[in-house]
């Protein structure tokens, strides 16, 4: 059976100020669109029914990655993956983690704004209509039951983006725009910890660029899924960590995706290893630390339990990579 994308209005915006202006009002009750890879399954599954499309991809602000004066990398938020996987501007952590995400099919259409604002995703409603249907709508999908914690009263959906985690550890901030006005705030702020309401982006705001200031870390990106390719992160560990002449780490960024409704900040395991020569033993000790406050739900794909393992597993991989790495 094909399932087809319901009927739906669709607006090329021209300028930035143009798109600001249509998705600021309510009447045309209007969506962003750029690559498509996630909205277009969305719109299949009956996830989502807006009147309007409006589509980003003429706006050629939006496009593109600059180096500023000051060794900042500046990326426009409708670069595909594929672009940044293949840049030598970008922080080879970035590339790396671009690289990882879905297939090279996907990675040519989806955008890195698209994939820092992904829905979140959960077993119950990433399903057909028609087996929602029969089962029950659930709290995300207009019902008033989280069919993964039923005594809850919030949603769990978790976090599938696997550049937020990266962008978080580098301390990168985003530019967001809107027929009010213009605001820029650090990455790790446009996530709430909440299935539904999960982006602190606002419907009318747009995710113009991402900017990544210079650094001397010492970076790596890890991802754990059941396939090489296609499949969304089990989980995924970003590290960002700076080493003094003696080898000591001095500061370290530790981000979890995959594993909550929004990517976890491991604050803790950084204050830990603030000081300390990252030895295996430091290392091994870091990892449980970051691992232990992290609940992981039983809603994507294998067990909560083995998910919840696996994140020392990969901490430790990643911290292992970045000392490894050279300066």
């Amino acid at each position: 059976m094909t399932i087809q994308v319901p009927p739906v209005g669709f607006v090329s915006a021209g300028t930035l100020e143009e798109a600001a202006r249509l998705v600021s009002d309510p009447a045309e009750r209007a969506v962003l669109i750029a690559g498509g890879t996630d909205l277009v399954p969305k719109l299949k599954r009956r996830q989502t029914a807006p009147i309007t499309l409006v589509s980003l991809a003429d706006i050629e602000a939006m496009h593109g990655i600059a180096i500023t004066d000051d060794g900042s990398c500046v990326i426009g938020a409708l670069t595909t993956l594929a672009e940044i996987a293949d840049s030598s501007d970008v922080p080879p952590v970035l590339a790396t983690a671009a690289s990882t995400v879905a297939s090279p099919q996907i990675r040519n259409s989806a955008t890195i704004g698209g994939n820092l604002c992904v829905d979140t995703r959960c077993n119950y409603i990433d399903m057909p209509l028609t087996w929602r249907q029969a089962r029950g709508h659930c709290l995300k999908d207009g019902g008033d039951t989280c069919w993964v914690a039923p005594a809850s009263n919030r949603c769990w959906a978790i976090s599938s983006t696997d550049l937020a985690p990266v962008a978080i550890a580098l301390n990168a901030t985003v530019r967001l725009v809107s027929s009010r006005g213009e605001r820029v705030v650090p990455a790790e702020v446009l996530y709430r910890s909440d299935g539904i309401d999960y982006l602190t982006k606002t419907p009318d705001e747009i995710l113009v660029d991402i900017t990544i200031p210079a650094h001397t870390t010492r970076n790596s990106f890890q991802k754990l899924r059941r396939r090489g390719s296609i499949d969304f992160a089990l989980l995924s560990v970003a590290c960002a960590v700076d080493l003094d002449t003696e080898g000591t780490c001095t500061s370290a960024r530790i981000v979890v995706g995959g594993i909550a409704s929004a990517p976890v900040s491991a604050t803790d395991a950084e204050t830990f290893l603030a000081g300390k020569q990252l030895t295996p033993e430091v290392i091994e000790e870091a990892s449980e630390i970051a691992s232990k406050p992290v609940r992981a739900q039983d809603n994507t794909d294998t067990g909560q339990r083995y998910r919840k393992w696996m994140i020392s597993v990969h901490v430790a991989k990643a911290l292992n990579e970045a000392a490894a790495e050279r300066a």
